[in-house]
């Protein structure tokens, strides 16, 4: 029996809108993820223009990021270093139409939705009242897309070969 042939890429259109929106969360985790897990302080006198958005956004959106405990940056530690990279290879992935990243995108939207949407928003809203957000308006929007797109991504995967048929 033979495997059949994936779908070219224009007849796999959110394909596409998952690569570009994952080249996004790679570039995102690099840059926001990062200043917490190496320790950087986020200030709004930073001479690190990094550092001084991620205070604006996180003074009045974000106390778990402004002050992250150690396992928050663990948790940053895995965006930035762990989910970034992956986030490029899995545009490549889907791009190429490569099933074998099947497993490590259903892994990985696994993780992610558990870690970010139960843990993490879990903190934000039930959590100690010095890290629970004060901006839900601001933070929502700006987090909810990378538990809402992998959760997207582990249905786009959930059956073998997923790019042998459209979504």
């Amino acid at each position: 029996m033979t495997t059949p042939e994936n779908l070219p890429l224009r007849e796999r259109k959110l394909d596409i809108f998952f690569a570009v929106i994952f080249v996004i969360f790679a570039i995102t985790s690099g840059i926001s993820d990062a200043i917490p897990t190496l320790g950087i302080e986020m200030s709004p006198d930073s001479t690190n223009p990094l550092a001084r958005a991620n205070y604006w956004y996180a003074i009045d959106a974000d106390p778990l990021f402004l002050h992250p405990p150690v396992w928050m940056r663990l948790v940053t530690g895995l965006s930035a270093f762990v989910y970034g990279p992956f986030y490029l290879v899995l545009s490549w992935c889907l791009v190429k139409g490569k099933n074998a990243i099947q497993l490590p995108a259903v892994i990985y939207a696994t993780m992610i939705s558990t870690i970010t949407g139960v843990i993490v928003f879990g903190v934000e809203f039930f959590g100690e009242p010095e890290f629970r957000t004060l901006n839900p308006a601001k933070f929502l929007p700006l987090n909810l897309p990378y538990v809402i797109i992998p959760i997207l991504l582990l249905v786009r995967m959930r059956k073998p070969l997923p790019f042998t048929r459209r979504f």
